[in-house]
């Protein structure tokens, strides 16, 4: 484990700064979290009129009504990227729902994207399916400007080019096709570009929308879909899985980077590799064990990593017996002859089969469990599969949730996810390192905390959630708190600031009851002269160290004044830290016709 920032760090590590989910029962990855740990099932089970198939599908005795529903899944916020109501029914749920996530994953990294000069990557993948499904443009004659943007919109190519343009944002565009293990192999791609210098931070992830939503699927026998909706992985009595849809991204940063820029780390990925089966496939579609245990070794290796220090493997685990024991095998041959040295798990009995974005549940599962130090239980998970053989193989099932203290002495987590087609992915996480001790904060120093957004609901929403935030995670300091809402958030024409001298009086000025005190609100800050300040390339800056100069500069800025925030945190050691993100505003858009 590292002991210091000062370390050497392996120039091929690389940090996961920032994370966005939506799937199926969470609508964030801390609500995610919570339904892991406590054992949660988030797959509905659907009344009839509100599955939208032909209805002979509904009354086949094989029809599973059984779906991880995904709540927003036609809901958008245009208002924050610019965009037209118009454009916005064109784009295809999965463009809009992977734009939100990039943008939640770079607040959640704590970078406003109007300030940044980097060069971002930007890797998705998506199911192509859908883009046919949602109202397919016609074959226009004419290639004109109108033609142009509707296919752009809608386009799943234009996915990530589409997330960079509306986010103001330069670097990679690359729409990846790898079926179900899109995720992984986006991740992949993203690294490799990071470790060569052609991108300064990356953003990778996958969105999966199945249309018509909600839909339940057909039963067949010996096929990966749950014979009762339930997926059981490495159960005796499994009979697959359930399918559903989400979307999830996360920002990528070379670890020495992320260190030296006081970036939050949840995790740093070790290694990655990806492989297919191709003509020496056991079926097409089946994992061949061979090949799926050579992309998992090399993915330990790339990283350096033993296998014996590995102590999580998140399977892919569809439920299915037959492809529960292809995976084992292929992983047990991987890690070796050691036993009983690494936890198994699968996300699919909580969230389902999320096609592009599995391994994504996955791969967020563990980077949580590391951040944590905890291990979520499997559920459904009632008679262990005995063909499995587990007491042979270096895996136990994690059947109970419980606290993560590896015998090696550091958190690492392997991360497997398979599509059709012979696809093969895997992710190695590791634990992220242990930094310097700082100094205790200053106490009584006037700080100064901002807010800003669209409109003053918005604006609302997001002192609730603030204080919320704050009330529930006391270990949070000031001096982070502020460096991380004011550097790391898009300023917007309704703005709210205040200068507090510790968490408890931010979480005061916070309060809708609050009596004015310390903070400031667009409409109602007092006007002050903008000529006192001292000006920068980057805004005004204060006038003094004493509050009254601070006072002064927030109001200047409620007031709509561009503010050099840089000034105010030069010389600190404040880290950026996870805090609740812009609270879109979603409104239903959906095409029917063009």
């Amino acid at each position: 484990m590292t002991d210091s920032p000062e370390q050497a760090y392996d120039p091929g590590d690389v940090a996961v700064i920032g994370m966005s989910l939506r799937a199926p029962g969470a609508r964030t990855k801390e609500q995610f979290w919570d339904n892991l740990v406590h054992g949660r099932e988030s797959v509905s089970f659907l009344e009839k009129d509100d599955i939208h198939v032909d209805e002979t599908l509904i009354h086949s005795p094989f029809y599973v009504r059984a779906c991880g529903v995904l709540d927003t899944y036609d809901k958008f916020d245009p208002s924050v990227f610019g965009i037209s109501d118009r454009m916005a029914a064109a784009m295809t749920p999965e463009n809009r729902l992977f734009l939100e996530s990039a943008w939640e994953t770079l607040e959640d990294g704590g970078y406003d994207p109007d300030r940044l000069t980097a060069e971002i990557g930007m890797y998705g993948a998506n199911n192509p399916q859908t883009a046919a499904l949602y109202s397919s443009p016609p074959d226009r004659v004419s290639v004109g400007p109108e033609a142009i943007e509707a296919s752009l919109a809608w386009s799943p190519d234009t996915m990530t080019s589409n997330a960079l343009y509306y986010m103001g944002l330069t670097g990679e565009a690359v729409t990846v096709a790898a079926v179900c293990a899109g995720f992984h192999y986006a991740v992949h791609l993203a690294c490799q570009s990071l470790l060569l210098g052609q991108t300064d931070m990356a953003v990778a992830g996958g969105a999966m929308v199945r249309l018509p939503h909600p839909r339940g699927h057909l039963w067949e026998e010996n096929r990966i879909l749950s014979k009762d909706g339930h997926c059981r992985p490495f159960d005796a009595n499994g009979t697959g899985t359930a399918l559903s849809s989400g979307v999830v991204t996360v920002l990528l940063k070379p670890l020495a980077e992320a260190v030296a820029d006081r970036d939050h780390i949840y995790a740093v990925v070790k290694g990655s590799a990806v492989n297919n089966n191709g003509v020496s496939a056991m079926a097409y579609g089946l994992a061949q064990p061979e090949r799926l245990s050579a992309c998992i070794a090399a993915a330990m290796e790339v990283g350096g990593v033993a296998p014996d220090t590995v102590s999580l493997y998140e399977a892919n685990g569809l439920g299915l017996p037959m492809t529960d024991e292809l995976e084992v095998h292929a992983a047990s041959m991987a890690f070796g002859k050691q036993t009983a040295t690494a936890s198994i798990g699968g996300v699919k009995g909580n969230v389902g089969h999320g096609g592009v974005v599995s391994g994504g549940f996955g791969a967020i599962k563990a980077a949580l469990a590391l951040a944590h130090k905890k291990l979520p239980a499997t559920i459904n998970l009632t008679e262990v599969n005995p063909d499995l053989d587990f007491p042979s193989t270096p895996f136990v099932p994690q059947r109970e949730t419980a606290d993560w203290d590896p015998e090696a002495g550091i958190r690492r987590a392997g991360i497997t996810s398979i599509g059709g087609g012979g696809y093969n992915a895997h992710l190695v996480l590791e634990e992220p390192p242990t930094l310097a001790e700082r100094a205790p904060e200053a106490e009584g120093r006037p700080r100064l905390a901002t807010l800003s957004a669209l409109d003053d609901e918005a604006l609302a929403q997001q002192r609730a959630r603030l204080r919320e935030w704050l009330i529930a995670d006391p270990g949070l300091r000031l001096d982070d708190i502020c460096f991380s809402l004011n550097l790391g958030r898009k300023v917007m024409d309704r703005r709210w600031a205040a200068v507090v001298r510790s968490r408890a009086e931010l979480i005061d000025a916070l309060s809708d009851d609050s009596p004015g005190g310390p903070a400031v609100a667009t409409g109602a800050a007092p006007r002050v002269d903008t000529g006192s300040f001292r000006r920068s390339d980057h805004g005004i800056v204060r006038s003094g160290e004493d509050a009254e100069s601070l006072s002064d500069l927030a109001a200047a800025w409620v007031n709509g004044e561009r503010v050099d925030f840089g000034s105010l945190h030069r010389g600190e050691a404040s880290h950026r830290v996870p805090l609740p993100t812009y609270p879109f505003r979603p409104r239903r858009f959906w095409r029917t016709d063009w």
